[in-house]
């Protein structure tokens, strides 16, 4: 078992009330809800930000295709061209 640290933290009334709650219905530590609550909240903060650079750069090329029109008789794209564009799966 990892070497733990005491801290000391204050919390509100409904908090405690919530965490003892917890605590109970889950046969957990108050100290391991804690704990999880911190790994779930740090989980959060460090997910892959939305690149809306990239967004508005589809949505230019499609608004390009758009405005090409119909293309009479076959389409003149594949769609390993899609995938060529983001940089994966060249051959």
């Amino acid at each position: 078992m990892a070497t733990k640290i005491g801290k000391q933290i204050d919390l509100e009334p409904h908090q405690e009330l919530i965490l003892k709650r917890l605590a109970k219905k889950t046969g957990m530590t108050e100290a391991e809800i804690i704990r999880q609550a911190i790994n779930r909240q740090t989980q959060m903060l460090w997910l892959p930000k939305r690149d809306l650079l990239a967004w508005a750069k589809e949505r230019a090329f499609i608004t390009r295709l758009i405005l090409k029109g119909p293309v009479p008789g076959k389409r003149t794209w594949r769609r390993e061209f899609l995938y060529w564009r983001k940089g994966c799966c060249r051959p």
